[in-house]
């Protein structure tokens, strides 16, 4: 794997912990088609959706300024093909985008953006 999927996996990992602390995750990684959703999690009736962007520095941007309007379109489409396959009909959902930046020191930021696409 090279650094940029080690980078990629390693802030999936840590962005998956911290969603287990508020709420039970349905799937990681799930795939339609092209499209793929990070993380799918469940609390009380209502599907997230949450996009996960890590970054080892600010260099070519904050993690969150990547998630764009394409990007959030497909978010949106494989979120309504997600929901299609298993016949949900969820009280509400919502899209998240949780970006981490990983730090020289082995240490972590993680900013948790709610409902924003």
């Amino acid at each position: 794997m090279n650094t940029r999927g080690k980078t990629g996996k390693r802030g999936e990992e840590l962005a998956q912990a911290y969603v287990q602390r508020y709420c039970a995750i349905r799937a990681v990684n799930w795939k339609s088609g092209r499209y793929e959703l990070d993380i799918i999690a469940e609390q009380q009736g209502q599907l997230f959706f949450i996009e996960v962007k890590t970054r080892t520095g600010d260099k070519f941007g904050f993690p969150e300024e990547a998630v764009d309007h394409k990007k959030i379109s497909h978010i949106h489409a494989a979120a309504e093909s997600y929901m299609e396959r298993y016949d949900l009909h969820p009280a509400a959902i919502r899209f998240d985008i949780i970006a981490i930046v990983l730090h020289r020191d082995g240490t972590h930021s993680l900013s948790h953006f709610r409902d924003v696409c």
